[in-house]
């Protein structure tokens, strides 16, 4: 109950300027107890919580969903641009798999020259990063041609991880599953 009275609170907690860490303060509409923090001296009066706040009705208490857009990097802060080819094999008995990533031309080696070398393969979304440090370059010529990344899953758990990210950077980036 502690925890919903103070995401209730966090909007009022906020606004409360500064310069007044020391001074007694009251959030307008909050009339019972008061805390005292001794961390920063603020004085608080927290309204016991109703039941329908409880229930999930309150306006006050509403979750904030950040969403990330799916991304793959290289150089960690810079995603690629280039769309890669994917292909995933995955062992009878389903405990383990590899996901194998072609990069043709990829950007990263537009801006790997201003932003350093690749430290990896970085797969981003909204539940966190997949990474892999198994990341090969092909040179053509002597000037780079693609990347080869690839992504060893050695549980079912990684392996729905991994497909909850594929599912959603294919819808961000247009792409499709072909079975062959």
């Amino acid at each position: 109950m502690a925890t919903m009275q103070i995401l209730a609170l966090a909007p009022s907690i906020a606004s409360i300027p500064k310069h007044h860490n020391n001074l007694p303060v009251s959030i307008p509409g909050v009339h019972c107890k008061s805390i005292h923090s001794s961390f920063s001296g603020l004085h608080l009066k927290l309204l016991p919580l109703r039941r329908a706040q409880i229930e999930g009705r309150s306006i006050a208490s509403r979750s904030i969903v950040m969403m990330v857009k799916p991304a793959i990097q290289f150089i960690q802060g810079t995603d690629e641009r280039t769309i890669p080819d994917v292909k995933l094999t995955k062992s009878r008995d389903g405990t383990n798999g590899v996901a194998t990533f072609t990069f043709e031309e990829p950007s990263v080696f537009d801006s790997s020259r201003e932003l350093g070398d690749i430290t990896g393969f970085y797969m981003i979304d909204e539940e966190g990063t997949i990474q892999s440090v198994d990341v090969n370059a092909k040179f053509v010529n002597g000037k780079p041609a693609k990347i080869e990344a690839k992504y060893i899953m050695r549980s079912p758990r990684e392996w729905d991880r991994f497909m909850r990210f594929m599912e959603r950077y294919s819808n961000a980036n247009g792409l499709q599953f072909v079975k062959n």
